[in-house]
């Protein structure tokens, strides 16, 4: 007797067979962990990122005593050369700013794109071509400098809220928020292929209206493509997080983030590159892993592959 595989146990078999993207399938799942678990680990290995280790530092040279930045048993990763604040500490505390903020921006921009994208792909006429053109608008926007003008307006207060989780909610619209049309054209595509099949045929012949077709029978085949796109979305807000922190309207120190760390060693690269050199590689380790996983999750999907 043969035994039939779901289309899920298809695409795992798939993606197994990929060694590339289950190492950075392994590799995103430890560093979601190490997002989730951030405090914890700071309280079980007393590791404080704000702490000041000043007899570390040598105020004339601004770079940490000892070489390779200062590393030793106590700061394997070393410390930093202005305070003498722990970089390993900060790594680890900067994750989880990083991984929320990416992950908060990829779920607004999902609810968003995909509602609207699934509207304009099954209604068609007026109803898609107004959608259609607001997504052109929102594409038009010079995304940065309006994440910039938006982030620093709100600095002080607003909403009842201030501080870092101002901070944190100001990026997670702005990222999220202006980025939907992307989510929006892909789902709107995708809508526009099977609104014409069998199964929503069925679904209209026997008298279903629009918002069930829509959630109940176009939504479940629509969720591949929207959970590839959610992978290579997170490292592009990720990105973006590093760089509005870098340019000093995102995270705001003493709250270490991975932006704001390659801020503050801009100015000291040449005394300290490993100051440089630690963050840079955190983004670049994060980035490549979720793109890697993403590409492998997209093949494991595509039922056209081999």
């Amino acid at each position: 007797m043969i035994e039939g595989r779901s289309l899920g146990q298809i695409a795992w078999s798939r993606l197994k067979r990929d060694k590339v993207a289950m190492a950075g399938g392994v590799v995103v799942i430890l560093l979601v962990l190490l997002a989730i678990l951030a405090k914890p680990i700071e309280m079980v290995f007393n590791l404080d990122p704000n702490a000041f280790h000043q007899n570390l530092v040598d105020p004339e040279l601004l770079a940490p005593k000892g070489g390779w930045g200062g590393m030793s048993w106590a700061h394997p990763l070393g410390v930093d050369p202005k305070f003498g604040r722990d970089i390993l500490a900060r790594i680890i505390e900067g994750s989880w700013i990083s991984m929320l903020v990416a992950t908060g921006a990829t779920v607004l921009s999902n609810v968003i794109g995909t509602v609207l994208g699934i509207i304009a792909g099954y209604y068609g006429g007026w109803v898609d071509a107004l959608i259609s053109r607001l997504m052109d608008v929102f594409l038009a926007f010079p995304l940065l400098l309006f994440a910039i003008s938006i982030s620093a307006s709100l600095q002080d207060g607003a909403f009842g809220l201030s501080g870092l989780p101002l901070r944190i909610c100001v990026l997670i619209f702005v990222i999220g928020f202006f980025n939907w049309p992307y989510m929006g054209r892909i789902v709107r595509g995708q809508t526009l292929s099977l609104r014409e099949r069998e199964f929503v045929e069925a679904a209209r012949g026997m008298g279903a209206r629009g918002p069930f077709i829509l959630f109940r029978e176009l939504l479940p085949n629509l969720v591949a493509p929207i959970l590839v796109y959610s992978t290579l979305l997170i490292p592009t807000n990720i990105l973006f997080e590093a760089a509005l922190s870098f340019l000093g309207v995102g995270i705001a120190p003493p709250q270490a983030s991975w932006g704001g760390m390659l801020t503050s060693a801009v100015d000291v690269y040449q005394s300290d590159p490993q100051y440089m050199f630690v963050p840079g590689l955190a983004i670049f380790v994060t980035v490549l892993a979720f793109n890697l996983f993403g590409d492998g999750l997209r093949d494991a999907l595509d039922p056209r592959s081999k």
